[in-house]
C-alpha cells in the first residue's frame, strides 16, 4: 500500500475521523436534535488533544526524510479537515441563518488554507536549515480552534439555558477575528510542557461546559 505508516501518524489520523463523526453530528444538530451538537464540540476538542500530543510522538519516531515529509503534509491535511472545514461547517449549522455566517465560514476556510500552505513550505525549509524545534507560530495556529469554539459553545450552553441570552452571533464574529489571525503576521508563542499542561486543562474544562445539563 502506498503511504507511511508508524506510530507518528496514528493520533493525526484518529483526530481526523473524530472530526468527521463530529461533522455528521453538528449536521444532525441543524436537522433538529439540538443535542448532537455537544458531540460535534467535543470532537472538536478531541482532534484538538490528539493534535497537541502527535508532534511530540513524531519527534520521538525514527523516520525517513520521505516519511517526515508526508508527516507535515498529512498533518496540514488533517488540520485543514479539523480545524478549517469542520468548525466552518458546524457555525453554518448552528450560528444565524445568513449570508453573513456563510462569508464568515468562507473566509475562515481560505485562511486556513493559506495559512497551512504557507506552513508547509517554510517548515519544510526550516527542516533542510536546522534540526531545533520552533520556539513561534507565524499567526494564530488553526488547532486553536480546537478550544476557541467549544469555550464558545459551553457559554452558550448555560447562558441560553438559564438566562434565555442568545449569542450565536458571536460565533460569526469570532470566526471572522480567528480568519484574519490565521494570516496576520504575528509571533505566537510555541506552548512548553507547562504552557501544554495549563491548555490542556482548559480544554478539560471546556468540555465540563458542552457536557453540563443545558439548553442543547
Amino acid at each position: 500500500m502506498i503511504g507511511f505508516y508508524n506510530r507518528s501518524v496514528i493520533l493525526t489520523y484518529i483526530g481526523l475521523l473524530s472530526s468527521f463523526f463530529g461533522v455528521t453530528q453538528a449536521a444532525a444538530g441543524a436537522r433538529g436534535d439540538l443535542g448532537a451538537f455537544k458531540v460535534a464540540f467535543f470532537c472538536l476538542v478531541f482532534s484538538g488533544f490528539c493534535d497537541m500530543f502527535d508532534g511530540k510522538i513524531a519527534r520521538h519516531t525514527k523516520r525517513s526524510k520521505d516519511a517526515q515529509e508526508f508527516g507535515i503534509q498529512i498533518d496540514s491535511l488533517c488540520d485543514l479537515i479539523c480545524f478549517g472545514v469542520f468548525p466552518a461547517f458546524t457555525v453554518i449549522c448552528i450560528g444565524p441563518h445568513h449570508w453573513i455566517t456563510m462569508i464568515a465560514a468562507g473566509l475562515y476556510v481560505l485562511a486556513a488554507v493559506i495559512r497551512l500552505g504557507y506552513f508547509n513550505v517554510m517548515e519544510s525549509k526550516r527542516q533542510q536549515e536546522t534540526t531545533e524545534n520552533r520556539k513561534y507560530f507565524q499567526g494564530l495556529p488553526v488547532t486553536s480552534a480546537a478550544l476557541i469554539f467549544p469555550l464558545i459553545f459551553a457559554i452558550d450552553n448555560v447562558l441560553n439555558a438559564k438566562f434565555s441570552v442568545n449569542i450565536r452571533p458571536i460565533y460569526v464574529i469570532i470566526m471572522f477575528i480567528t480568519a484574519f489571525c490565521f494570516v496576520w503576521d504575528i509571533k505566537v508563542k510555541k506552548p512548553r510542557r507547562k504552557e501544554t499542561i495549563v491548555l490542556a486543562i482548559i480544554g478539560a474544562l471546556i468540555v465540563c461546559g458542552i457536557l453540563v445539563k443545558g439548553y442543547y
